[in-house]
């Protein structure tokens, strides 16, 4: 029987998908050991803050982050912080040198040791475990942070592709693929507890079973797509060299696998894609793009692009601005970076760094067009009916808001609905629900619509 701790514990995630399922790991381990678990970290007396350091932006976030925890540590009000994730795996001993505030610091292979990490600074010890990231654990029971009907079910982790600009290698480690009958027993344990959408990330998804024998995201796919009850599989994070006619035909005709991909190119000229080390070029990626509309009706296309790279020139920034919103080649959803320098990468090393401002510039260009291209698409939505998965209702404007195939959580728009008059003498949809939403306008590129 679980002794009941009193001690109040709050996880605060940042950074990306992969980031939130080592937090979740993390929270049903401190949740079986009996600790309150808070959302609030300004209400509890444990805060383990899960930090992400992909780009400076992240690392200053994080940073202000266990600032916060010190001055509320100062004040009374939190009593120990412990710091993991990215930052903590990267800047292991800084981190602990830097903040004599922080009472635990762990490296990603030692997330497992959560609760040995807590019952330690509860006793007024320093818990610093600096382990080797090849023994990082993504296995185990997950206490869900996300909305109930959807999960994030992650394939693998680390990478191989060694971007020249990315540090992720260095500290996430070569890409590990995860046993598939692990995935596949986890998928079935989240939809038998109500997930309907599983979304599959790593730092490369398509890669997925490189590393196993016998493995491959096609199989994988293959298999996921027999779970009953499972409605929707998402795919995040897909390289494009990576993407096989096997992997396309599997896309097209499992009803499963929703029609949207998200697919980071960071960009088209031939010149900085070599010096990014990424294999390909602009005409492979317009052979691609071409391919894949042609083959996948309906299909929904997301990237990211990255801006200001070293010696990026402006008729090559000019390019890439054009690519990303050609009718041959545009995007519906698209995300953009300006480069960061991080230590450690060839990037950073190289000549002709680019003015931060400049690189700001060129980003907010592309963002600007980016909506231009996202109103377009939205309104090619209008008239057309879609099933929806509720989220949400907001009691004050009075409509649902929801989303379809073409949207995936926390990063794309909304579908704000009312009901039609024929339904609203029924019970009111619930979150998770799927309901058939007519689309009947464009709001700030948010869709509108009626649920039928």
């Amino acid at each position: 029987m679980i002794k009941i701790n009193t001690s109040r514990v709050a996880v605060v995630s940042l950074g990306c998908p992969k980031n939130q399922c080592d937090a979740e790991l993390m929270l049903a381990k401190i949740a079986k050991a009996g600790y309150r678990l808070v959302v609030e970290p300004g209400t509890a007396d444990v805060v383990i803050i899960n930090t992400c350091c992909f780009i400076q932006s992240a690392k200053e976030e994080a940073i202000e982050e266990i600032l916060e925890a010190a001055s509320r540590k100062k004040d009374g009000i939190n009593k120990k912080i412990i710091v993991t994730g990215c930052l903590a795996e990267r800047y292991k001993q800084q981190v602990a040198e830097e903040f004599p505030e922080v009472d635990g610091v762990l490296a990603l292979s030692d997330n497992a040791n959560i609760v040995e990490a807590i019952n330690t600074v509860l006793l007024d010890k320093r818990a610093m475990l600096f382990g080797d990231i090849e023994n990082h654990c993504m296995e185990g029971e997950r206490l869900l942070s996300t909305m109930p009907h959807y999960a994030y079910l992650r394939v693998a982790d680390g990478c191989d592709n060694r971007c020249s600009y990315c540090a992720i290698p260095l500290f996430r480690g070569k890409y590990r693929s995860r046993p598939i009958e692990n995935i596949i027993e986890e998928a079935k344990n989240l939809v038998e507890n109500g997930v309907r959408e599983l979304i599959l990330v790593a730092q490369d998804v398509t890669n997925y079973g490189k590393d196993a024998t016998g493995s491959s995201l096609t199989i994988l796919l293959k298999q996921l797509t027999k779970i009953d009850k499972l409605k929707w599989i998402r795919l995040l994070y897909c390289y494009p060299q990576h993407i096989t006619d096997e992997l396309i035909e599997v896309i097209k005709s499992e009803q499963k696998i929703v029609k949207y991909l998200d697919i980071p190119i960071q960009h088209c000229s031939d010149d900085v894609l070599s010096a990014m080390n990424r294999t390909g070029t602009k005409q492979m990626l317009t052979d691609l793009i071409i391919r894949l509309r042609k083959s996948i009706p309906g299909l929904v296309l997301r990237t990211t692009v990255l801006v200001g790279f070293p010696g990026e020139t402006e008729e090559q920034f000019t390019e890439l601005a054009e690519f990303v919103h050609s009718k041959e080649t545009r995007f519906d959803y698209l995300g953009c970076f300006a480069y960061s320098e991080e230590e450690g990468t060839a990037a950073a090393e190289m000549p002709d760094q680019i003015d931060p401002a400049e690189r700001e510039r060129r980003q907010k260009i592309i963002l600007e067009q980016q909506d231009i291209r996202v109103a377009e698409f939205v309104n090619t939505l209008i008239g057309n009916e879609h099933e929806v998965v509720v989220e949400g209702f907001d009691k004050y404007a009075e409509f649902f808001f929801g989303r379809f195939y073409g949207q995936a959580p926390e990063i794309d728009s909304m579908i704000y609905f009312t009901l039609s008059e024929s339904v609203k003498s029924r019970a009111k949809p619930v979150i998770g629900q799927f309901v058939k939403v007519e689309i009947t306008d464009n709001l700030d590129n948010n869709l509108v619509g009626v649920m039928l």
